[in-house]
Formats: C-alpha cells, structure tokens, sequence
C-alpha cells in the first residue's frame, strides 16, 4: 500500500510540472550599443599662404627644401597647408558622478575663430602667436584646448621626435652600439648641421643626441639610411608609424623635417598629430626612457669612430628650464614652418602635451615660449585628478524558464525560472577633470535572460563618459551556470525522487530487520 501511495505522488507531481515545460520566455533584451563614428580626411595637396601676420595669401609651397635651424637662425618666409576638419558623435549617460568642487570661471561669449574647448565654461588661454595649437592630457589624450588643431603645416625639425623613436626602436640598436657610415647624401644636407664627411663613421647612439639636442639636419639622413637603407623607406616607416599611433592628417617625406613634397603630397603634420606623437614616445613607446633620457641631456660630448674629432652638442629646448616639470620637448624652424614646439610637463601625477605650430617668424623666436607657459599655466590652474567609486547595481538577474545547475544535485525545475548572480571587476576611476567636470555611468545590464546561461557570459556593460565620450568599460558576467527548463529535465526530476525515495525505503527495511 505505501509503495501505491509513493508512486500517486510521483504522479501527482509529475502531471504538475508537465504542462510547465512548454513554456518558454520571450527573446532575452540584449544591451544596447552606442554608434560612434569619425570622419577623417587624407592629404590632398591644397595649401594655402599665411604671412607672419596671419593674412591668408593664394599660393603654393614651395616644393624644393628650405633651411631647417632648430636653433632659431632666422629666415623669411611663412608658407602653411590647409585644414580638415573631423567629428565624433557619441551616445549620452543615465547617471552622472558630481565632482566635489565648484567653478568660478566665465566662459566669453565667442570663442576666436579656429578655438575649441573642452570645457566651454572656462575663459579660453589667450595664445596669442601661434596659428595651430592643441594642449592635451597625456594619460587619457584628451584634448583640453585648441586652436585650428587639424590645419595642416610644415613641421619643421619637430619632425625629428619620429625619427629618434624609430631609432630607438629599430632593431639595429639591439646590438652593441652600431656604427653608422656617412653617406653622400647626409654629408650634403644644409644647416643645421654637424658637418660630418663623405665616408665618415659614427655610433649611432651618438648621432641622435646630434638629432635631439643641436637638431642637425646631417645626422637625421644618417640615422634614417642606417636604420631603413635610404631615406625613402625610412619615410615609410615613419607614415606607417604615424598611421599605427592614430596620425591620419600626417604624412613625412624628410627625416630631418625640411621641407617637401613629392607625388603624394607635402611634408605636413597638424598640432593634434604632432601632439599624439610625442605622447607616443614619452608614454607608450618600449624606448620611453631611452627618449626621455636623450632629450633631457643638456650637453654630451663624443667623437668619430676612428677618434679623429670630436664634438660637443647643447640642448636648445628653453623650456626644460623654465617650468618646473618640464619633461621633454623638440624645437623647429623653416623659412615656410616658422617656428614650432612640441613639448611635455609632468607636475603632481598630471602629465600636459602642448603642440605649437606656425608660432611666429624672424625675429620673433620667443613667440613660442610664451603660448608655452600660457597653456601650461592654464592646464595647471584647472585640471586636478578626482576618483570615482563604480558600482555595480544589479547583483542577480532572472533566467527565465531556467533551471540552476549543481554538481551533485538535481534542481527542482520550477515553473518560475531561476536567479544567478552577476559580476564585474569595478576598479575606481580616476581622471584628470577641471573644477566642476563630472562623469556619467550608464549602466546596460537587462533585467532577465533565457536559459541556457553559461558561467562568464558577458551578459551587460557598465559605461563611464565625460562630455559624451567613453572613457572607461566593465564587462558585467554571470556568475553560475543556468540550464534550460525542458521535458527531459523535468522527467530527469522525477525519476531522481524516486530514486531518493526508494534509498529512503531500503535504508527503513535494513533497519527493520536489523531490529529483528
């Protein structure tokens, strides 16, 4: 008799759940993602001329070389490319992180034209020579500042800041100090130069604390044949370079930056290129040290290979002693560049890249020194890191029509699905904000999913922004393995009651008889 009233509640049971296992969920909500697109725009050969005044004039540059002097020896002449410009569009946030500090500044009701602001609210840095100029945050590359940051012109030798890190980074300087042979060509090239000889032999090493720090014209030749073979392929290293970073408005043809063109185009750059470049070299760069030690040398000294003479190069980057952090810069100047600088600041953890091109003519080389300390003043004046603790919200999601899965046990395949856990690897956010900067976290996790879920499923995204612009992501994944509700799994159910209850009776009977 009990073994007919266990299997009617087998049953019983049984006919339950039946109809249950037919049942299925609607499709799972799937998070959503932001579209993000960016238009960028490729040489194209038009320029345009700009007189020491800014006045626009119709021409062309000139496609023969001008004399490059980094040293600031003057010429005469201030010929620039035109500008492309890019957009972003990204998506908006739900929540937005509030920053603990209030703003007092005014933002002037235009902006000059060509400037852009990433914050609009701050009164605007008053660069007032050169004619391109970008500030950038060196952590995350955003640009704080600029002005007519994508108009394409002549580099000059801030060029050379390339060609040391592809130096660096060829694979001729693995070996013990290499030695490099002056070409006809290197030996030909106009000031600034070392003055090296047809044949000659230097170490390598050597020649690019001629590059860096006196800018000579005759060690980038030299440098560019020993590393790539000639100066043509080494300028494809250098625009393949300038590609892998993110330079699309950038296209070298000199390793020294003089001047040129040729079928494809002029040597030109933008002050966002320029600026993307250094922050290469200083920050993600393998040779990062290696730069940084070679443009912070003040003097070095050395000789030929056979000893014959010897030379002595000074640095000529002013700003490395006239802010305190200053950390690493180039200078340039060509008759059609007129006088640029790209340079780095490092003060309190906060890093600053400023990009200056077309930042006066003779006799106007300090121009650049002063744009320098008014940008670098106002980044220091404004932008302090602040910390943001991310939560996660959501710490279980419903699987519908789910069954949890264990190891050891059959679950019970209820007719009201299953919950499991979620997780992320939330780390806080820091960022370099001004005053009064917040940022928004926009939380895509769906409030339910279909079975079958697998353990470490991507199942959401946590999305921190500032000013519509993603700065940082986390994954969110489940935790547990969920299965799918079916008739089998129901079946599998039952038999496994029967199962326990018939070890129940088997055990009862032992202990009868044992009692026996």
């Amino acid at each position: 008799m009990k073994k007919k009233r266990l299997i009617s509640l087998l049953l019983a049971a049984f006919i339950t759940v039946m109809p249950l296992s037919f049942s299925f969920a609607a499709p799972t909500p799937e998070p959503t993602a932001d579209n993000t697109t960016s238009t960028v725009t490729s040489p194209d050969g038009t320029t345009r001329t700009v007189t020491s005044d800014g006045n626009d004039v119709k021409s062309t540059p000139k496609a023969t070389e001008s004399t490059d002097t980094s040293s600031d020896t003057e010429t005469t002449s201030a010929t620039k490319t035109p500008s492309d410009t890019s957009s972003d569009t990204s998506s908006t946030s739900d929540t937005t992180l509030q920053s603990d500090t209030d703003t007092t500044s005014q933002n002037a009701n235009s902006l000059p034209d060509g400037v852009t602001m990433e914050d609009p609210s701050l009164t605007p840095p008053n660069v007032q020579y050169a004619q391109s100029a970008l500030l950038m945050d060196m952590a995350s590359g955003r640009v704080l500042y600029s002005k007519n940051l994508d108009e394409r012109v002549y580099p000059a030798s801030t060029t050379k800041i390339m060609t040391c890190i592809l130096a660096l980074e060829s694979g001729i300087m693995d070996s013990e100090n290499p030695i490099v042979t002056v070409s006809d060509q290197a030996a030909a090239q106009p000031k600034v130069r070392l003055g090296m000889v047809a044949g000659e032999r230097f170490y390598l090493k050597d020649l690019l604390y001629s590059l860096m720090l006196e800018s000579h014209n005759d060690s980038g030749v030299a440098i560019a044949e020993a590393v790539a073979g000639s100066v043509e392929k080494f300028a494809d290293l250098m625009n393949q370079k300038a590609r892998t970073i993110g330079c699309y408005s950038t296209y070298f043809i000199t390793p020294n930056g003089l001047d040129a063109a040729d079928s494809n185009g002029i040597h030109h750059t933008t002050a966002e290129d320029l600026a993307r470049i250094m922050r290469y070299c200083i920050m993600n760069s393998k040779k990062q040290e290696e730069f940084l030690t070679i443009t912070r040398t003040e003097t070095y000294h050395f000789q030929d290979v056979e000893g014959k003479r010897s030379f002595s190069c000074y640095n000529h980057n002013a700003f490395l002693n006239m802010m305190d952090g200053a950390l690493s810069g180039k200078t340039g100047f060509t008759s059609d560049a007129g006088y640029c600088y790209v340079g780095a600041l490092r003060r309190d953890k906060r890093t600053f890249i400023v990009a200056l091109l077309a930042c006066g003519w003779p006799n106007n080389k300090s121009y650049k020194w002063s744009d320098m300390r008014t940008l670098m003043t106002y980044a220091l004046d404004h932008y302090q890191y602040k910390t943001f603790e991310i939560e996660l919200p959501v710490r279980q999601i419903f699987i519908n029509n789910g069954i949890k899965a264990h190891s050891d046990t059959i679950a019970y395949p209820g007719k009201n699905g299953t919950k499991i856990s979620l997780t992320a690897n939330l780390t806080p956010v820091s960022f370099l904000l001004k005053e009064d900067e917040t940022i928004s976290v926009d939380y895509e996790i769906p409030d339910q999913l279909d079975a079958p879920v697998r353990k470490g499923m991507q199942v959401g995204r946590i999305r921190c922004t500032l000013n519509d612009k993603l700065i940082r992501e986390y994954p969110v994944y489940t935790t547990q393995n969920a299965e799918k509700r079916t008739f089998k799994k129901c079946l599998e159910y039952i038999f496994h009651l029967f199962s326990i209850q018939n070890s129940y009776q088997k055990a009862g009977n032992i202990k009868k008889d044992q009692a026996r």
